[in-house]
């Protein structure tokens, strides 16, 4: 793709994002540590602990000046550190983390609801039930605006080479991430950050959620703290 996205300065003081809840915080992106020291760290702590090198991920995905430490850093690090070619998305092949966020809650609950029932339909699960958290964080930045039109190739529902290719030629050139409409849910704005410092610390764990499927599409989902299922999709 040969054109060229204009830029837009970004800055959603509450954003939303839902996470399977996997990963647990790494002491290593709490703790007040210079992240240039990071690898040296893992390397150390790894000796001892082996579970560390996978808990903490390919720290050379990030570079140093663009990692972030403090609360809830290992909340945002972990979108970064933990790609994999094996996990592609709308503006990754998975050669690198996106963190990927809503304008709004619904986006969010529609994105992780797709992925949900993709990854389930694949495998051909059984009825079962997932976990996932809200996270909310303000987040602020340039970046490449796909909302005026004329990039509609990348929001394709469900081919994601357009964007891919975009997002790989972007990132190349210095992008820090793509806005763009909400593929999921039309009525908000989703943005793709390809580095962790434009998320802005704090971030919130907010709702937790249990997505259910039935064994052939997901059915509803449960907030954690209400007394009974919502329908999905939303009515």
């Amino acid at each position: 793709m040969s054109e060229t996205p204009p830029v837009a300065q970004i800055d959603w003081l509450v954003s939303h994002r839902i996470v399977r809840t996997i990963y647990p915080p790494v002491s290593l992106f709490e703790d007040i540590a210079d992240p240039a020291d990071w690898e040296l760290i893992a390397r150390a702590e790894a000796k001892t602990n082996p579970r560390v090198r996978d808990e903490v991920g390919d720290l050379t995905l990030v570079p140093p000046a663009r990692r972030v430490s403090g609360p809830g850093a290992s909340l945002v690090m972990a979108a970064f550190t933990h790609a994999s070619r094996l996990r592609p998305s709308r503006f990754s092949d998975g050669g690198y983390g996106v963190w990927y966020s809503g304008d709004r809650f619904e986006v969010a609950l529609a994105e992780a609801a797709y992925h949900f029932e993709r990854f389930m339909a694949r495998t051909a699960e059984p009825a079962a039930d997932a976990q996932y958290r809200e996270l909310r964080a303000r987040i602020a930045g340039p970046l490449h605006d796909l909302r005026g039109g004329g990039f509609e190739g990348c929001l394709a529902p469900d081919d994601w080479t357009v964007g891919q290719a975009l997002a790989a030629s972007l990132k190349s050139a210095s992008s820090d991430g793509i806005v763009y409409p909400s593929v999921r849910w039309p009525a908000g704005q989703a943005a793709a950050l390809f580095y962790p410092d434009l998320v802005k610390l704090p971030v919130i764990q907010a709702q937790t959620l249990q997505y259910h499927w039935d064994g052939k599409r997901m059915t509803r989902y449960f907030v954690m703290g209400e007394s009974e299922w919502r329908e999905w999709p939303a009515r």
